[in-house]
């Protein structure tokens, strides 16, 4: 009989394609290694599926067959007690979604919560925040980033998800209680197509999209709460609010409000009023280029 080829966890990474620390993760997150003293060692459930600990000069390390099949291994073992603080990589998080690896991360990045790197991916304070940690691929120095398994039930990630994925919603009862938006109907129509609530806004939209620079309008924030932006930029997570209606207390209430969520989780924010609407060439370009953000 012939016998079966052992393969290190990183040889098998690199077999496959994948990024040797993500292997790893994903490995721990089913249960099937587990750190001690800094070293990946088998569990029962490793060796179950057929994984060994061979030894090197460099010390023991854990092998597997390399027609091993980790998918068995995830419908049959019981998952990990929660204590245990797992965490998943984007591949992960995108099986769980129905979405690849590629196309969540660039979700999380649109979300503000992960941020591209001249390779790889790094953490915002926005994703420190929900938990995630840094990880850097030990050979090529790629970085990337692990989350807290917990990241699958925040709501943010499941809207921004199904809007991807342009699943339609009715609306909800915070939709229809937001007596701003509805009472001030979205009738101005912009150069892109966006329909808007003001001039002011059509104004500010018309410039972005002169500038040739990515924006969404009427965002809602990455964030628990029932909160939505004026305009969105996705290069360098910059929000943007229009302040009118400088008489209203109503309105006034309201904006302090929003400049508070805005401060407590520490969002990039470009504020505006009518005076530099009228203005946008010299007031927007500089407020911009400090988020990273070229205009022209």
């Amino acid at each position: 009989m012939t016998e079966i080829n052992k393969l290190s966890t990183t040889q098998l990474a690199k077999q496959r394609g994948m990024v040797a620390n993500e292997l790893f993760a994903q490995l721990n997150e089913l249960g099937l290694l587990k750190k001690e003293n800094d070293q990946w060692v088998l569990t029962e459930a490793g060796e179950r599926l057929g994984g060994v600990h061979l030894n090197s000069k460099y010390g023991q390390y854990a092998a597997w067959p390399e027609d091993v099949d980790f998918g068995h291994a995830a419908s049959t073992e019981p998952k990990l007690d929660a204590s245990n603080d797992k965490l998943i990589t984007a591949t992960t998080i995108g099986k769980h979604f129905d979405l690849s690896a590629n196309k969540m991360n660039y979700v999380l990045s649109e979300l503000g919560w992960i941020k591209k790197g001249l390779k790889g991916w790094l953490i915002t304070d926005q994703g420190v925040k929900l938990g995630a940690q840094q990880g850097e691929d030990s050979r090529s120095g790629i970085p990337y980033v692990r989350w807290p398994e917990k990241i699958l039930n925040v709501k943010a990630l499941k809207d921004s998800v199904d809007n991807v994925k342009g699943v339609e919603k009715p609306k909800t009862d915070s939709d229809k209680m937001d007596s701003f938006r509805h009472k001030f109907e979205a009738t101005h129509r912009t150069t892109d197509g966006h329909f808007v609530r003001s001039k002011a806004e059509m104004l500010i939209d018309n410039w972005l999209y002169m500038a040739e620079i990515v924006h969404a309008y009427e965002r809602k924030l990455p964030i628990e709460e029932e909160v939505y932006c004026d305009f969105y930029i996705p290069t360098g997570k910059v929000y943007i609010e229009f302040w009118g209606y400088e008489n209203d207390e109503k309105y006034l209430a309201r904006k302090e409000e929003k400049r508070a969520i805005y401060k407590k989780y520490n969002f990039n924010l470009i504020e505006l009023t009518d005076n530099e609407v009228l203005n946008l060439d010299d007031i927007l370009p500089r407020l911009l280029l400090k988020f990273g953000v070229q205009a022209y």
